[in-house]
């Protein structure tokens, strides 16, 4: 009896291995297959990346409220970039991780409003105030980008450009990595630089 008994723990415990691990394959990561996700919009809809299966995927998190996501918006810049991407058919997903009562946190009605405001030109804008999402695909920062590949393969996460900065004169100095990733992908071509440092504000997550 002490032998099945002891079997039976030596087996839960690999259940219980394995499935951890599970759960630690499940993270984003660069070269694997994108975790799936669905969260409401600012536009009143649930969205869900499935939705997108088969295209290329922009996903940036956002904070209105950091320095750096308003360099990006101030001037258009940002603007630019994804009326440039979804143009050629990416699809672009802004992400705000910001819990309630810390900065950025809004609900689908404000962030409808700074949707207006920011004049965006992003496919949707998603509230994930649990911060589960962000916490799934590793978000550190705002902004922090991640491509997905049209096979829904993480093909690039980390800083939006090279110059680590909260003045807008440095974006047309700085090698934008984003923009780069979706012209690899354009050309058939393996993304080259698929991994970099991201910077700005940290993701305001429930219990920081």
């Amino acid at each position: 009896m002490k032998i099945r008994i002891l079997g039976l723990f030596v087996a839960l415990g690999a259940l219980s291995l394995g499935a951890s691990l599970c759960r630690a394959q499940e993270k984003a990561a660069v070269g694997q297959p994108a975790p799936g996700f669905t969260l409401p919009g600012s536009d009143g809809k649930t969205h869900s990346l499935a939705d997108y299966k088969g295209k290329t995927i922009v996903v940036e998190w956002t904070n209105p409220g950091c320095p750096f996501v308003k360099k990006w918006y101030g001037g258009g810049a940002m603007q630019k970039l994804q009326k440039e991407a979804t143009a050629k058919g990416t699809v672009w997903i802004r992400i705000n991780s910001s819990a309630p009562g810390k900065e950025g946190y809004e609900t689908p009605e404000q962030a409808a409003a700074t949707d207006r405001e920011q004049k965006t030109a992003a496919t949707a804008t998603l509230l994930d105030p649990e911060g589960k999402v962000g916490r799934l695909y590793g978000a550190k920062t705002t902004p922090h980008m991640f491509v997905i590949d049209p096979k829904g393969t993480l093909v690039y996460e980390g800083a939006i450009d090279s110059i680590r900065s909260t003045d807008t004169a440095d974006i047309p100095k700085a090698t934008n990595y984003v923009t780069a990733a979706l012209a690899d992908l354009a050309a058939g071509k393996a993304v080259a630089t698929p991994s970099t440092q991201s910077y700005g504000c940290s993701v305001k997550y429930a219990g920081k």
